[in-house]
């Protein structure tokens, strides 16, 4: 294995610097060598808290850097695509933030140009590096609820509930903000990565607070026109019904739970905990008739380390799968292959709620070679 240090340059300084940077920091093949902010004197404060020797607002400065071998990209998603295809193209290896982009069609377009180019790009598809939905999803592999016959999600949190929250790039549509995008990019990749490809989906979206304070005028509100709630129905392609309840605004909302019912049994993976998304998911299962309970997590699937912020320690091992895949030249999952299916069934409930029906969904492999 290649024990070089990889040079990382972190664009985007909110979830940035609050994961990457200590993330990268506590890999250890990783290095962070440069930051970029649009305000370049905060760009600079940060790199000189962090002692991180180049600070710009520039991202062509940043880019053309050799001691740059990759980027992080954790600035809203309407930046995303702009940002990666810069960074493509001056062949640096990408870890990105979900939402991908705003459309597939640009997450598509990402993934032509890095396999092109033979570089990496890794999704921050934290939930498959979570002890417990490790855990679930061997006992899936393992058959122990069988024949699937539903599957049901709920992630009900209270995170956007308080209509004084001051309105930002989230409450806007056409940036990506909304629930959909926060939460539903990671729903619709588990489901991809538990249970398969998914056939057809209907979806509904709403806004519950269509208003919020102006962050420069506390008196004077905005337009809010991002989703705070989105409701889900699913057909997999064996035919297994999902249901699935995002919701960003419920006050002592349960939490995120998925139940999974089948022919021997049942599986129930879920946290109550309305702070941290990933601190606090417990295991339940039980067959047939059998009382429902907690099934304990092994230590060979421990982190090595837990934080204050639940986040970070499966980033770590996120930024690792993304070292993994740079050093063996190979993009191993989650790649961007992944990421597009994520974006493309956001992409498909959009347009299933705006045409009132359900939608069919193609196949990953027939969208990536489609020209159109």
């Amino acid at each position: 294995m290649n024990m070089d240090k990889i040079g990382v340059a972190v664009i985007g300084t909110g979830f940035g610097q609050q994961i990457h940077l200590p993330g990268f920091a506590h890999h250890h093949r990783t290095e962070v060598v440069a930051i970029h902010n649009r305000d370049l004197a905060k760009a600079k404060t940060i790199a000189s808290t962090h002692h991180i020797p180049y600070a710009s607002n520039q991202l062509d400065e940043i880019l053309a850097l050799d001691e740059v071998h990759g980027v992080s990209i954790s600035t809203p998603p309407f930046l995303h695509y702009e940002m990666g295809k810069k960074a493509l193209e001056a062949g640096k290896h990408i870890l990105l933030e979900k939402p991908m982009n705003l459309n597939a069609s640009e997450t598509k377009a990402l993934y032509h140009l890095a396999q092109e180019k033979n570089l990496i790009v890794t999704p921050d598809f934290e939930f498959r590096f979570i002890p417990a939905w490790q855990l679930l999803a061997e006992y899936l592999a393992q058959d122990y609820v069988g024949k699937i016959r539903l599957i049901k999600i709920d992630w009900m949190v209270a995170s956007r509930a308080n209509p004084d929250r001051a309105w930002n790039w989230y409450s806007r549509k056409d940036m990506g903000g909304g629930v959909l995008g926060a939460v539903g990019s990671h729903a619709f990749d588990y489901i991809y990565w538990l249970f398969g490809s998914v056939k057809r989906l209907c979806g509904y979206l709403s806004c519950a607070i269509p208003q919020r304070p102006d962050p420069n005028d506390a008196h004077r509100l905005k337009p809010v026109d991002a989703d705070d709630s989105c409701l889900v129905m699913l057909e997999l392609a064996d035919g297994t019904p999902c249901q699935m309840t995002l919701s960003s605004v419920t006050y002592n909302g349960r939490g995120h739970w998925l139940e999974i019912y089948g022919e021997k049994g049942t599986l129930i993976l879920g946290s109550s905990n309305l702070k941290d998304y990933v601190h606090g998911f417990r295991l339940m299962g039980a067959q047939k008739d059998e009382t429902l309970q907690e099934i304990e997590i092994p230590k060979r699937l421990d982190f090595p380390q837990v934080f204050p912020d639940g986040r970070l320690a499966p980033f770590i091992r996120v930024v690792n799968r993304w070292v993994e895949s740079i050093d063996s030249h190979q993009s191993l999952t989650p790649s961007l292959r992944e990421g597009v299916y994520s974006q493309l069934l956001m992409d498909l409930t959009d347009q299933s709620h705006e045409r009132r029906c359900w939608v069919d969904v193609p196949d990953l492999d027939t969208f990536l070679t489609d020209t159109r």
